[in-house]
């Protein structure tokens, strides 16, 4: 019975962190507790695996608790995709990881409510646009987002924050805002790429 209760708890508190998710964009994080007993909360925990139940840009909620300054770096992951991307797109390699950890945490499956998807989060029509046919494959995924980056880059004549502006926004607000939209979501967003960039670059 107890059993049965804590399972029925557990459920009803899902239920409210994905409506308060809603209404608020926190993420939502699902791991199994010492009595096996799966919990939910808006935390991921610090000592035992979990999943990321909601998946919205990682650097992009006003509402995130993590430490841009001190959260841990990806600097194995992709190795061999994100040096060929960035010598074929004369990128920086720090940067193409800097925006992969920001779009998706590198997770290969991030899959967003808006339709992005994959390591560099892109949108359908954006895929098309650099010839992405599988947006789950991660060299393609990869190659895709540099491709994206560096004609963004090259639209804005190297002004690193108007590109992730757009990156983020698209070019249409950046264009019409005449620099970084005002948006909260994007302002956050170049802020902590800028800052992933520049530890990743001290990290290699």
């Amino acid at each position: 019975m107890k059993l049965q209760a804590a399972k029925a708890l557990t459920a009803c508190v899902f239920f409210l962190l994905i409506t308060t998710a809603s209404a608020a964009e926190p993420p939502v994080y699902r791991y199994q507790q010492a009595n096996g007993i799966t919990a939910f909360s808006d935390r991921a925990p610090k000592d035992r695996p979990y999943q990321r139940l909601r998946f919205d840009c990682f650097a992009c909620s006003s509402y995130s608790t993590e430490n841009w300054h001190t959260t841990p770096l990806f600097l194995q992951q992709y190795q061999q995709e994100i040096s060929r991307a960035a010598t074929e797109y004369q990128l920086d390699p720090a940067l193409l990881r800097a925006v992969i950890h920001a779009e998706s945490a590198f997770n290969p499956k991030a899959l967003s409510k808006s339709g992005a998807a994959g390591l560099m989060q892109l949108m359908p029509d954006t895929a098309t646009e650099v010839g992405v046919t599988n947006v789950w494959h991660q060299q393609q995924n990869i190659q895709g987002g540099a491709s994206y980056l560096s004609s963004l880059l090259q639209r804005y004549k190297g002004d690193i924050k108007l590109a992730m502006a757009a990156y983020n926004a698209g070019p249409g607000a950046v264009d019409k805002h005449q620099g970084i939209p005002p948006y909260t979501e994007t302002q956050v967003y170049v802020e902590r790429v800028l800052l992933l960039w520049s530890r990743y670059q001290k990290a290699s």
